[in-house]
């Protein structure tokens, strides 16, 4: 949570960091602030409470303070409430020292309390403010350099933290810390950039440093230098990012869902073509195979596999779902998906022949990173399936699967979710395929039909304007609940937390079998129910348990695919999808719910990218 930018250059700060807290706005959005050092030395703090603009209109769109090195924060409140008092950039009692901010200090009532006692004085409710006065505290009582200071306040403080600091001292010096919250650092002639997210400094330069756990750089004009927790320096080598700046621009869309909505094509794409090459044989069929080398896997370490965990939060925790059933089917193991949050803490039982697969956007979600140093605690193999290289999931898991989504803005995810998706499914199928449990034959029809899906979703993005028109007629709904079975359950997880995150509606996903056991006594006249039809086995035991809730008044919504023009005659409103593979139904469903969530915000007259009281990575607990 929370976005994080710093400058040490020749140019005026002020307006790059504004720049940077633009494209990071997506991380928090209570309130904003910047602390620039003037040419006399002085460092001055403005913040505003509330969205970003508030802080461009203060500041005169950065043009009213001057100097040329800075830090800059937009935060998502976790301690203390969305206020100017609150707000970032922090600053100790006779301003020494002033920083920004992103994570969580656990240990802060000591450690306040042990300040108090030194004679400090607190103005704000957030523990950050803690931190920086830390940090003041040993730099002044040990007369000693910010590498000292802060290394002690890092062994001293208990949490997550990626901390920007600037000492009054240090003239064109900003220094940064991390632990367990990212942080990336860029170079250019023009100057030095930090950043939560890489997406911020894209316009200067994509050759970034990515700063390790427990580890501090200092920034200045032109250079950075690296400090483990010894204080000892150390050398890093940069990383070349391949996305293009544009990408994290809205392009003429009236939000980045819809934008990143219709990115998803060339992401699956540009994801299923990373991984699916030629076969190796060079046989004269054009056969295509799942190339796993670039992952690390050989097709004996993945016949060797005995079970499958997939731990994962939000939606990717949705795409654990749907790829459990994916992945039993087609390779015939056990699978079992965990909510990060829940992994660590119930003490699991791993199989030691066993792979433990983490799903994360950013790479930087704590609550997988947290079960991803469980399971590597146990000696289980690892496999990340991430969007970020560079990412801390991605450095610290044993074997990495990026996916080629891009940078994704919106809060609510969309492409990510899809890459995620497909890049699931080749792991699937060369399981699959390495433990003889599918033929080769029916191996590349699957990977033909895989290949279809980018076609597929164009053809839904097409035929947009009737779900634009549904979703106008229940823009004041109080409740809607989607059902399915199978698959089709897992599509309606991600639909309904689609619809909620973003409309403010009241939704809940539940298996339709599920819906008699208690849950259909919520069903009133015009509760709109959708059920997704996707699967051809289970598709009259859907249809069934739609009927008992329109009996009780219901209105019901069919998701299903083309063909299946029966279902018309029990529901009120049918929309359809092209006809794949039913492993692959997800990657086709969910592009229709993702509509129906926008088109309702859009209804409602909200925040699309930004709805209350979300972020989009959660770095902390």
């Amino acid at each position: 949570m929370c976005g994080i930018v710093g400058y040490a250059g020749k140019q005026q700060a002020a307006p790059i960091l504004l720049e940077g807290l633009t494209k990071l706005e997506y991380r928090g959005y209570d309130s904003a602030g910047i602390a620039v050092r003037d040419g006399d030395g002085d460092i001055a703090v403005v913040k505003a409470k509330g969205r970003l603009k508030n802080l461009y209109e203060k500041t005169d769109n950065g043009n009213a303070v001057p100097g040329t090195s800075g830090i800059g924060h937009t935060r998502w409140a976790t301690h203390g409430e969305p206020s100017e008092t609150n707000a970032h950039p922090h600053i100790s009692d006779d301003g020494n020292v002033s920083a920004v901010h992103n994570g969580i200090i656990e240990n802060y009532q000591e450690l306040k309390d042990k300040l108090l006692k030194h004679g400090y004085v607190f103005y704000s409710q957030t523990d950050t403010e803690i931190a920086i006065k830390l940090i003041d505290y040993y730099y002044k009582k040990y007369n000693i350099g910010p590498v000292d200071a802060i290394t002690k306040t890092m062994v001293r403080v208990r949490g997550s933290y990626a901390l920007a600091v600037m000492f009054k001292e240090r003239p064109g010096e900003i220094w940064v810390a991390r632990k367990d919250s990212p942080m990336v650092i860029g170079i250019t002639d023009e100057g030095t950039y930090a950043a939560s997210d890489v997406t911020a400094i894209l316009n200067h330069t994509r050759d970034v440093y990515y700063i390790g756990n427990l580890e501090l750089a200092c920034l200045k004009p032109g250079e950075v230098h690296f400090y483990d927790l010894n204080g000892d320096e150390i050398q890093k080598t940069s990383t070349h990012v391949e996305w293009d700046a544009k990408a994290a621009e809205r392009g003429g869309y009236e939000h980045f869902m819809i934008k990143e909505i219709h990115e998803q094509p060339k992401a699956v794409a540009d994801t299923i073509s990373s991984l699916v090459k030629p076969a190796a044989d060079g046989s004269s069929d054009g056969g295509l195979r799942v190339d796993l080398s670039n992952v690390g896997f050989s097709d004996d370490e993945l016949k060797n596999v005995s079970q499958v965990y997939i731990t994962a939060c939000g939606s990717a925790y949705h795409v654990g779902v749907a790829l459990q059933y994916v992945i039993e089917d087609l390779a015939r193991i056990p699978v079992r998906v965990e909510l990060a949050s829940e992994f660590r803490y119930r003490k699991p039982l791993l199989d030691k022949n066993g792979l433990v697969i983490v799903i994360s956007q950013s790479g930087e979600t704590a609550d997988s990173l947290a079960a991803l140093r469980e399971a590597k605690a146990m000696g289980i193999t690892t496999l990340a399936i991430v969007n970020v290289i560079g990412s801390s999931i991605a450095r610290e898991a044993d074997r990495v699967l990026y996916t080629l989504a891009g940078p994704e803005i919106a809060v609510a995810t969309t492409k990510a979710y899809s890459t995620q998706l497909v890049a699931g499914y080749c792991l699937a199928l060369q399981m699959a395929l390495a433990k003889g449990a599918v033929e080769t034959g029916r191996y590349e029809e699957l990977i033909k039909d895989m290949e279809e899906i980018p076609g597929k979703i164009e053809k839904i993005l097409d035929d947009k304007e009737r779900i634009q028109w549904f979703a106008s007629k229940f823009a004041n709904a109080h409740d809607i609940f989607f059902i399915g079975r199978g698959i089709d359950y897992a599509i309606s997880l991600e639909g309904s937390l689609k619809l909620k995150e973003i409309s403010y509606i009241h939704s809940e996903a539940y298996a339709a079998g599920e819906l008699k056991h208690g849950t259909i006594s919520l069903i009133e006249d015009n509760t709109l129910v959708i059920g997704t039809l996707t699967q051809s086995g289970l598709h009259e035991k859907t249809i069934s348990n739609m009927v008992e809730c329109k009996a009780r008044g219901a209105y019901l919504m069919g998701l299903t695919t083309y063909g299946n023009y029966s279902v018309e005659d029990t529901v009120n409103f049918c929309t359809y999808i092209p006809k794949c593979d039913e492993h692959f139904a997800t990657s086709l469903a969910i592009v229709t719910l993702q509509l129906l969530a926008y088109y309702i915000s859009v209804a409602k007259g909200l925040d699309v990218d930004k709805p209350r009281n979300l972020a989009k990575s959660v770095t902390v607990e």
